[in-house]
C-alpha cells in the first residue's frame, strides 16, 4: 500500500514521448523520470509527469524494502524501471537502509510557482525524502539573541516599566486632589 494518495485513473499527459507515441511512450517517459529520481535524488518537471511518477517510484522503492535484492520478482520490477542498471545498487544498498524504518512516504513533492511569460506550465520539484541535498525551504535561524532584538526588547521593558510609573504617579495625584477638594468644599 502506498503511503499517499494517488490517482485510481492514469492522468491525460501531453506527448509524453512526442507525437503518437501512445502507451508504450507514456510508460518510456514514466521509466525515465523514475530513472532520473533514482540518480538524482531530486528532480524538476512538469506536476503532472512528476505526479505520475511519484507513484511508480513509490511502488519500486517499497517493493525493494519489502522484499530486498534476493527476491527475483522485485529484482525483475527494478531492472524494468531502472533504465541505468549502476542504479541497482543504488537502490538496495543505499536507499533500501535508508527508508527501512520509514513511517511516511519516501518521495516528497512540492509546488513550484509559476513563471510568466512563459508556457505557464505547473511545475514541481519531486524528490527522495532524507536525501543529501539542502532543504527545499531552509530552516529559519535563531535570531531570539540578535543585537538588535536585544535592544528592542530592553526598550520595550524600559518603556512598560515608564508607563506603570507614570500611571502610579497619576494615581497618587488624583487621590491627593480629591481628599484636598473635599475639605475646602465644606467650609462655609
Amino acid at each position: 500500500m502506498l503511503r499517499f494518495r494517488y490517482r485510481f485513473r492514469q492522468r491525460n499527459l501531453p506527448s509524453a514521448e512526442g507525437t503518437g507515441s501512445g502507451p508504450a511512450g507514456r510508460i518510456s517517459k514514466m521509466r525515465k523520470l523514475v530513472t532520473a529520481l533514482i540518480r538524482h535524488e531530486r528532480i524538476e518537471g512538469k506536476h503532472p509527469y512528476l505526479d505520475e511518477a511519484r507513484g511508480y517510484a513509490e511502488r519500486l522503492i517499497d517493493e525493494a524494502v519489502r522484499n530486498g535484492d534476493q527476491h527475483k520478482p522485485t529484482m525483475e520490477i527494478a531492472n524494468y524501471w531502472l533504465l541505468e542498471k549502476d542504479l541497482l545498487h543504488k537502490l538496495f544498498k543505499v536507499l533500501v537502509p535508508r527508508y527501512e524504518n520509514a513511517s511516511t512516504s519516501y518521495t516528497k513533492m512540492w509546488n513550484l510557482p509559476t513563471v510568466y511569460p512563459g508556457g505557464g506550465y505547473h511545475m514541481a520539484l519531486l524528490e527522495l525524502r532524507n536525501n543529501p541535498w539542502p532543504d527545499v525551504i531552509p530552516q529559519q535561524r535563531e535570531v531570539k539573541n540578535n543585537l538588535i532584538n536585544v535592544l528592542i526588547k530592553a526598550a520595550k521593558e524600559d518603556h512598560e516599566k515608564n508607563q506603570q510609573l507614570t500611571e502610579h504617579k497619576q494615581s497618587e495625584f488624583t487621590d491627593q486632589s480629591t481628599d484636598t477638594g473635599t475639605t475646602t468644599s465644606q467650609s462655609p
